[in-house]
């Protein structure tokens, strides 16, 4: 009960972006655009705070990266097998090569939002690392399976995505003792509150409530990958690595986070199938509120 109340601040700001994006005047374009500004300007600014803020102990977050990138590279592993095993060997390649990412992405805003609620400026300071090095891997992972679908250059993407950016300036702002000035501390600190609850409620505008019944095999694969084994994988990592309660907390919530909401917009970019992977988008979000409290509640050591 206790990560239910925890959650449901977050969980309720992504419905209340839903309620406003399907029902007001403020529609898809609005939050399409509220989304980039969350992405390029608000959150780079607040990881760059929170990793600024106060010393980063190097070993811990050094076996919280190995964990991390370990994790994703499993769980894109497993993502890619899925047409290959019994059962689902009829599945659409072209649908698998969408709705793979789904699987090993994750969300961003709410990991933000739920590290800072757990944790504080730690807990902000973990999920950065864990940004830092599973973003380019998972992105990676998603585009490479649609890379024949597009002409984008893998590399060049990431090389400029703003999250990965403002974690490597941060970090090395760190290590050489810099950091936010104090005159600018509060402008700072509110541009990153701001970030926090436009980004989950960008969330649940991006959520798109489609059939998913022409792909149940395929839908069940990525969904109990990302949901289940995750944190499972996640759990045995952190005993394997004998990590910290703290850094075992940010990757078990990592771990159970819903999916990226720019799936969808990967996936339709790439010219794959949209509509499922949007579908499969809120699915995920939808059980983000049962493995979310099943890894922090079940698999998180007393």
């Amino acid at each position: 009960m206790y990560y239910i109340q925890l959650l449901f601040p977050d969980f309720s700001l992504v419905l209340l972006g839903y309620w406003l994006c399907r029902y007001t005047d403020l529609n898809q374009p609005i939050w399409q655009a509220a989304e980039k500004l969350v992405y390029f300007f608000l959150f780079p600014v607040l990881l760059f705070q929170s990793i600024t803020r106060t010393p980063l102990d190097v070993g811990a977050a050094a076996g919280l990266a190995m964990a991390g990138v370990l994790l994703a590279l499993a769980s894109i592993a497993l993502a890619y097998v899925l047409p290959y095993l019994p059962g689902m060997r009829h599945i659409d390649r072209r649908d698998h090569a969408g709705s793979a990412q789904i699987a090993f992405r994750f969300n961003t805003f709410i990991g933000l939002a739920l590290a800072d609620r757990l944790l504080g400026a730690q807990g902000l300071q973990l999920i950065a690392v864990l940004i830092g090095v599973c973003v380019p891997l998972v992105n990676v992972g998603a585009v490479w399976p649609m890379a024949r679908h597009a002409k984008l250059g893998v590399w060049g993407q990431i090389a400029r995505n703003p999250l990965i950016i403002a974690t490597a300036l941060g970090l090395a702002c760190n290590f050489a003792g810099l950091g936010v000035p104090e005159f600018a501390q509060t402008s700072v600190s509110r541009i990153g509150a701001a970030s926090i609850a436009l980004g989950l409620m960008a969330a649940g505008a991006g959520m798109r409530m489609t059939s998913l019944a022409s792909s149940k095999a395929l839908s069940v694969g990525v969904l109990t990958i990302k949901h289940l084994l995750m944190p499972l994988m996640a759990w045995a990592l952190a005993r394997l690595l004998n990590l910290g309660v703290a850094e075992t907390t940010i990757l078990l919530t990592y771990a159970a986070l819903p999916t990226a909401s720019s799936c969808y917009v990967l996936a339709v970019r790439m010219g794959c199938n949209g509509p499922l992977v949007g579908g499969l988008f809120t699915v995920s979000t939808a059980l983000g509120v049962l493995s979310l409290p099943f890894a922090l509640g079940f698999l998180l050591p007393a």
